[in-house]
């Protein structure tokens, strides 16, 4: 009888031996990771936030963490859809896309969209996320999704967020040609032109929903929760699409980051405050933020 509660029960005390060892903050996570162009696989563990992350995958595959661009989730492609946002699935494993070739690309805005949808790693660079079709850069054969911005006109924006360089973008003077210069993702030979018809590997896909993900933040420390819902998931889409329209950016984890906020915003006018806490004095249009928390807090009446 005596076996019976043995470990179960919350006061058990350890066994000796383990009892020098501090209590560990958070769980050991291993996750494992490659360089996308080809590389060993490497396993990481400990860390918290994006700049963490890319600091180990750095670590490992003995590079600075600067060369990192960003990474996807279970494919070595740039896969724009699979981007590593603020989530990763306790199974997910992580390719890191490193700086190859630089290029410098002068464009004249000759309408006022140039077509570009831009996000970032969360550790300084913003990239390429979509081009429209039939937009200014959509025209230029050298400018590719997966491409991260490097300078406009030799001013660097390297350390700005997606939103600031947005917004420089969309304040560049019409008919006025200015230079980007852009770092596209090194590519391994194999993947120039064979590989992009392969079919989808074992491991491609989303994880189902339900698994528990490790959530990175932006402060504080990575916490493990469960997925998000459908319903979760579906809003953050909303929201991504409102940025998207509205702002020139995607961005998953803003997205993310958004829902949460006006799940807790009882009115339009405290969600606007919630976001300049989050995002600091940036102003979102009026009518966005309301876009918002309709497509939060009133889902159902969205679908007119």
């Amino acid at each position: 009888p005596m076996e019976n509660g043995v470990g179960q029960e919350s006061g058990t005390p350890e066994p000796p031996a383990a009892a020098p060892r501090a209590p560990r903050a958070r769980p050991r996570l291993v996750f494992h990771t490659q360089l996308a162009h080809g590389s060993p696989t490497g396993r990481i563990e400990g860390f918290t936030n994006v700049k963490e992350l890319y600091a180990k995958i750095a670590e490992v595959f003995d590079i600075s963490p600067t060369e990192i661009l960003f990474c996807t989730l279970n494919t070595h492609k740039v896969d724009m859809q699979k981007l590593l946002g603020g989530q990763i699935g306790l199974e997910d494993f992580i390719f890191a896309h490193v700086r190859g070739e630089t290029k410098e690309v002068e464009v004249t805005k000759t309408e006022d969209a140039l077509g570009l949808t831009i996000t970032d790693n969360g550790a300084g660079y913003a990239f390429i996320k979509r081009i429209k079709e039939g937009s200014i850069i959509n025209r230029l054969q050298t400018v590719c999704v997966g491409d991260s911005i490097e300078a406009i006109n030799d001013h660097t924006i390297v350390g700005c967020r997606h939103y600031e360089v947005a917004r420089m973008l969309r304040e560049l003077p019409r008919a006025q040609p200015f230079t980007l210069r852009l770092v596209q993702p090194k590519k391994a030979f194999d993947m120039i032109g064979q590989r992009t018809r392969s079919s989808k590997s074992p491991g491609e896909g989303r994880v189902a929903s339900g698994k528990e993900t490790l959530r990175l933040r932006t402060q504080g420390p990575a916490m493990l929760e469960e997925g998000p819902s459908p319903s979760e998931e579906e809003a953050a889409r909303r929201v991504d699409d409102l940025l998207e329209s509205y702002m020139g950016i995607r961005d998953s984890e803003l997205a993310s980051t958004m829902v949460e906020a006006a799940k807790g915003s009882p009115s339009v006018a405290q969600l606007a405050q919630g976001l300049d806490s989050v995002l600091g004095e940036f102003a979102f249009p009026q009518e966005f933020v309301a876009e918002v928390w309709a497509a939060v807090c009133h889902p159902k009446g969205n679908q007119e």
